[in-house]
């Protein structure tokens, strides 16, 4: 089994199922790797455990000699076989901390799993299915059981509570080759980078990325920002993700590999059918920041392969990128300039419809940039009207689209999870999604939890428009500015909704009072003239279609009214909903 780190993260890779003897796990240069990290940290602290090893000898192979024979008997007779290794018998209680240190030093890396199967075939069925999970718990089973037999044979005490932490890894994932099917040279090296066919992941799953907001927009750059990237098919994985109707194939740096994991609770991998497809777009995260730097400041970076007939994306391996947020908004605005360019209306937004027990239901859309309230307002109004509710079906939490059919203005999604702030939500909320969570920078600011909503199919099946708000977290209520407040005319509502101004609630590195074009610099911002046509012909047709418009004070980021400020949206909205009944 061999591995690799990056500080806190520990990647193992396979090609076959991994043995379970203690010798051989506690032989691997995984093991070795850990150990020597284990012992170079004690030595930072000045531990006290240093002084149970022996004064002569190299601390790892002494360490791990030991762990080889408790393993199998007991202390004593493991020192009586190997004399060079007495010093760690004079003291069992300090010994048994240390091995407890060992293992708890281990288990708080961020652990990754990746099994390189031969193809999608091998873990494609039921029965294949069942292997994988065998595989991950099999690893899992084996390294508790080598620890608990380590423990007990230097304690000589049986230990009578089981904690059944997934001790092998938190992640396993199955890859398998896959070319993108590309013809340009510059994508040729794409083709050697293994693709993601399965995951699992044991939750909750917790991770710390090295940062915890995103700043700044993507920018359109004239080149393509993937000339001359050496991509080293061991260093990168790919994640074909399907964005909405859009195909996108997200590259990412093995470094980067915990917060990308969150993909999985966002966005659908891409079936098998559709694999052979070209993407509609490629995403490279990651990159080495010289590629970059200078081509846009933030170097965050899309190009049109108008040739080739896709999108790219790109994004430096710098760790100031580290967070879900530049992967999740570039594939969003990647998706949203490829749907613009169809005739469709991007929308920053969070929509749901609503069945009431009565029979009625309606569809509701509220359009707001990043902490304007809009996922809020929506689970203070699923908490709100409990009792009037049939059922209330997220069809998108952050970003749609409203296309202009045969049968109207109908509203698609993006993505099949939830990015959510935890800081405005409910405090029992997340504790309440534990069982499929992740969790990122959970004792920072913008802590944030991502977890599925939706469905593939919800996401694409396309509902009609009943309500449109713009979310206003800034504004205080007043005679003359109600807590939902309706547009007359689509000039009235273009005006707010263009404006886009909100009070930054820390989810960036914007501060204060800010005003933002629709609220949506993932594609229109940079499309700005086409998106103009577009806003204009879909807003007459909301009124037209006789869409109730309007904006909604959720105030979010008034003082005080974090929590108030949204119940009281979803009363308003609730009340507004029972009126037209």
């Amino acid at each position: 089994m061999n591995g690799i780190f990056y500080g806190n993260l520990a990647i193992m890779r396979l090609d076959k199922a991994p043995s379970h003897d203690s010798d051989k796990l506690l032989g691997s240069g995984v093991f070795h790797t850990i150990i020597q990290k284990f012992i170079d940290y004690l030595k930072k602290k000045n531990s006290p455990l240093l002084a149970v090893f022996p004064k002569e000898g190299n601390e790892a192979d002494l360490l791990i000699s030991l762990f080889k024979g408790l393993a199998k008997q007991p202390l004593d007779a493991v020192i009586k076989q190997n004399k060079e290794l007495s010093t760690f018998g004079k003291d069992s209680y300090a010994l048994s901390r240390l091995v407890e240190a060992t293992y708890s030093f281990w288990i708080k890396h961020e652990r990754f799993l990746i099994y390189e199967a031969k193809d999608h075939h091998e873990f494609r069925d039921k029965i294949g299915q069942t292997k994988f999970d065998n595989l991950i718990e099999g690893m899992n089973n084996a390294i508790r059981k080598v620890y608990r037999t380590i423990e007990e044979n230097c304690s000589g005490e049986h230990i009578h509570v089981f904690r059944q932490v997934p001790a092998g890894c938190k992640v396993g994932m199955v890859v398998t080759p896959h070319s993108p099917n590309l013809k340009a040279a510059i994508y040729h090296p794409l083709a050697n980078i293994k693709k993601i066919n399965e995951i699992m992941i044991e939750p909750p799953l917790i991770i710390n990325p090295p940062s915890n907001k995103r700043r700044g927009m993507f920018t359109e750059v004239p080149s393509n920002p993937l000339k001359n990237v050496d991509f080293k098919p061991e260093e990168w994985l790919c994640y074909p993700a399907q964005v909405g109707p859009k195909i996108i194939h997200l590259y990412f740096n093995i470094k980067f590999i915990s917060v990308t994991t969150t993909v999985a609770n966002m966005f659908d991998l891409v079936a098998d059918d559709k694999l052979e497809q070209k993407p509609d777009a490629i995403y490279a995260y990651g990159v080495p920041a010289k590629h970059l730097n200078s081509l846009a400041d933030p170097p965050t970076v899309f190009y049109e392969d108008k040739e080739e007939g896709i999108l790219v994306g790109a994004v430096p391996d710098t760790p100031e990128f580290g967070f879900f947020g530049y992967i999740k908004k570039m594939m969003l605005t990647l998706h949203n300039i490829l749907i613009m360019k169809e005739g469709s209306l991007p929308v920053h937004g969070a929509m749901v419809k609503v069945m009431l027990k009565n029979g009625v239901s309606k569809n509701i859309v509220i359009v707001g940039d990043s902490g304007a309230g809009k996922s809020e307002s929506l689970e203070a109004f699923r908490n709100l009207a409990d009792e009037y509710l049939q059922d209330m079906t997220i069809i998108y939490d952050d970003m749609g689209s409203m296309k202009l059919t045969s049968e109207g203005i109908l509203s698609y999604g993006t993505e099949t999870g939830a990015f959510v702030r935890l800081d405005d939500l409910d405090p029992g909320y997340a504790f309440g999604e534990m069982d499929r969570a992740i969790i990122s920078s959970p004792s920072e600011v913008n802590a944030r939890c991502a977890i599925p909503v939706t469905t593939l199919k919800e996401v694409l099946r396309g509902y009609p428009v009943d309500y449109f708000l713009y979310a206003n977290n800034y504004e205080e209520i007043s005679s003359s500015k109600p807590v939902l407040q309706l547009f007359k005319t689509p000039k009235e509502a273009m005006a707010i909704f263009k404006e886009g101004k909100r009070k930054a609630k820390g989810t960036t590195s914007e501060t204060g009072l800010t005003t933002t074009y629709y609220a949506n610099i993932f594609g229109p911002t940079q499309l700005m003239e086409l998106h103009e046509k577009l806003a204009l012909n879909y807003f007459q047709a909301l009124f037209k279609e006789k869409a109730v418009v309007g904006q909604l004070r959720t105030r979010l980021g008034v003082a005080g009214m974090e929590f108030e400020g949204p119940k009281e949206a979803a009363k308003a909205l609730f009340n507004s909903i029972m009126k037209l009944v």
